[in-house]
């Protein structure tokens, strides 16, 4: 039994609902109001994530310190990190555990879109939504797959100038003491790091692998991520350096 299968009764519920919509409307859009609604009920998981890469943004200098007065000393670094996110109200995996909890509801929305299902028997503007691109024919259903996958592209792309511009921010805020104790371990680290921000096009590459439907759900969560994440930091506060994924 593939490990997969204790998520069938949410794919189950998740295609109960997504064939009830698509009674009113068309499927593909069934798929794309399905997904907005889920990522509206994660939404306050997302409010979490970014709270918590703010608290740890704003505490990095501070930390920096910590490990520069305990070098060799890890007892009393922990102790001293462990004194300062308690003062702070913070936590160092607050922004970490909101994004794991996501994870088997998206794992829900990928099984349930590349599962074969009568839902993947509709079409979107005469493509079946279980084609794959590799199977493709006609001019019609490759440009059904070449505007998404341009729309997947451009969205990348945002995410890539984002992560960018975080990586940037985060060099240029990091304390010249902070730089100088880590020279040669950020040297090191540096071609590993400048790559990061091209994993913003691994969707389009992802979504040549998967039928339409899964590839309508990609671009409609990727849009929602992207919009999400301008609204959760528009303040100017430092984003992530990892390029926001769907």
């Amino acid at each position: 039994m593939s490990v997969f299968a204790i998520l069938d009764p949410a794919v189950g519920l998740a295609h109960d609902v997504v064939a009830a919509l698509a009674q009113v409307v068309p499927t593909a859009l069934a798929i794309v109001l399905f997904t907005v609604c889920v990522r509206l009920a994660l939404h306050p998981l997302a409010r979490a994530a970014s709270r918590g890469e703010k608290a740890r943004a704003r505490l990095a200098p501070r930390i920096a310190e910590l490990n520069r007065e305990h070098k060799g000393r890890p007892e009393k670094l922990q102790a001293a990190l462990a004194e300062l996110y308690r003062e702070e109200k913070a936590s160092p995996f607050a922004g970490c555990l909101p994004m794991l909890v996501q994870i088997p509801f998206f794992s829900v929305m990928y099984r349930l879109f590349t599962t074969p299902n009568d839902l993947l028997g509709h079409t979107l503007f005469g493509a079946p939504l279980g084609l794959h691109v590799g199977s493709a024919h006609g001019a019609g259903e490759w440009a059904v797959f070449a505007v998404l996958y341009a729309g997947l592209a451009a969205l990348g792309y945002v995410n890539f100038r984002r992560a960018r511009r975080a990586q940037a921010k985060q060099a240029a805020q990091a304390p010249q003491s902070t730089q100088g104790a880590q020279g040669a371990q950020g040297a090191q680290a540096q071609p590993a790091l400048a790559l990061l921000p091209y994993l913003s096009f691994g969707t389009v590459l992802f979504a040549a692998l998967v039928p339409l439907a899964a590839a309508v759900y990609l671009l409609t969560t990727s849009t929602w991520t992207a919009a999400e994440r301008a609204w959760l930091y528009r303040d100017g506060a430092p984003e992530p350096a990892v390029p926001a994924l769907a």
